[in-house]
């Protein structure tokens, strides 16, 4: 299984470190009772973040799990396995 470029897991681990300050900023809203439109406006920002974060990591496995299974031909179960990935991250 190939492993994920160190660059784009330096990428990846910043954008999760981002997320998860977003995330006790929203927790603090809330214990300080700030708006409901504003703590809304932050989760839709996560929501965004993590989105980004789930289209980078499902393209590097596209590109090198799924393609270099493909090459050794395991390609159908990648595929399948793809697709099952695929389902749950978009519903």
């Amino acid at each position: 299984m190939p492993h994920i470029d160190p660059r784009r897991k330096k990428n990846l681990l910043s954008r999760l470190s981002r997320i998860e300050g977003q995330v006790r900023g929203i927790s603090r809203m809330i214990e300080e009772d700030q708006y409901c439109i504003d703590v809304l406006n932050q989760i839709s920002a996560v929501r965004s973040a993590l989105n980004s974060v789930g289209q980078i990591m499902l393209e590097g496995h596209i590109k090198g799990c799924v393609t270099d299974a493909i090459k050794h031909d395991r390609g159908d179960a990648s595929i399948d396995e793809l697709m099952q990935a695929i389902r749950k991250y978009t519903f």
